[in-house]
């Protein structure tokens, strides 16, 4: 037991090493566009921090989703949070399963290139909205009377460049479209074409559509804001995937070139060399150089007639 346990955690180990010599390599090329990515992120929330600048707290607006769905009240807000974060973390860990999992379709750079991109598209959209028209925030700190519905006049730069935690989860203003259900329907899109299993499919959808119920039963965004999210999201994912060059499939054998070379591909390969150099060149080598010189093939003489 103790010898099979060894075993496989060489195994383990040993792939963990060549997926990242591989993935470190992909990054070295691709570096660009991972931090491009990431400022876009930081440059979203800097302008969901600017908004609540302007915010002016007022009558909640009248909403379908409201009237429909009760209220699940400040004390309860959270699950909707806790949600949030479980999809998050789940699709982060699965980005990352090809340093563990010997079976795999994605390379981690080269998809997360994808999911910013698709990220940044859909801020960039919704950061022009939620600035175009500025409502009233449903949410109970955004409310007339809460100290936190509106932010004082910055006293310097800093102040403003600075995002910390308390601004992301209690800010107001940022309302079209719903960034919760941005990362969630890209996270979920992304898996229904690069994961493996039907069933996880169909559940990232129905948390999908669960998430947006939560969303609007804890008062943190009007109705609008959830079904803009659904039908922009999908169609910036679907047009921005016809532009960017598709991921290399792991299973072919374009993708293996990617792959640093285990000690036995290295001997079969050394084999097949050392094979050439001892017959010649191959039949297909010979045609190819007699029809490049205008000749063509005698078929006698290679069958020895």
């Amino acid at each position: 037991m103790t010898l099979y346990i060894g075993r496989e955690a060489s195994k383990l180990w040993k792939r963990v090493c060549a997926e990242t010599s591989t993935e470190i390599n992909l990054l070295a090329e691709n570096w660009r566009y991972i931090l491009a990515g990431l400022i876009c992120q930081y440059i979203h929330g800097l302008a969901a921090k600017g908004i609540h600048y302007f915010h002016r707290p007022g009558p909640i607006l009248q909403d379908v989703g409201f009237y429909l769905l009760p209220e699940l009240g400040q004390d309860k807000g959270h699950i909707s949070e806790m949600l949030f974060s479980c999809v998050f973390l789940s699709f982060i860990l699965w980005t990352f399963h090809p340093f563990i999992f010997k079976v795999k379709k994605i390379y981690t750079v080269l998809l997360w290139c994808r999911v910013l991109a698709f990220l940044s598209a859909s801020q960039f959209l919704r950061v022009i909205t939620f600035y175009s028209t500025q409502l009233p925030g449903p949410n109970y700190h955004c409310r007339e009377g809460s100290k936190l519905a509106r932010l004082p006049r910055p006293q310097s730069v800093l102040e403003v460049l600075l995002i910390n935690s308390k601004g992301v989860m209690f800010g107001c203003g940022d309302l079209i479209f719903s960034s919760h259900m941005i990362f969630t329907l890209v996270f979920v899109l992304s898996y229904q074409k690069y994961g493996s299993h039907r069933w996880i499919k169909n559940l990232g959808w129905l948390v999908a559509v669960v998430q947006s119920f939560l969303i609007i039963a804890s008062r943190k965004h009007y109705t609008v804001d959830v079904v803009v999210a659904w039908y922009t999201v999908n169609l910036v994912v679907f047009f921005v995937d016809k532009k960017l060059p598709e991921l290399p499939d792991r299973t072919g054998g374009a993708a293996a070139l990617l792959l640093p070379l285990t000690t036995k591909d290295k001997d079969e390969k050394n084999k097949e060399e050392n094979h050439k150099l001892l017959n010649g060149n191959s039949v297909d080598d010979w045609v190819t150089m007699e029809d490049t010189n205008g000749i063509a093939p005698n078929t006698n003489a290679m069958n020895g007639a």
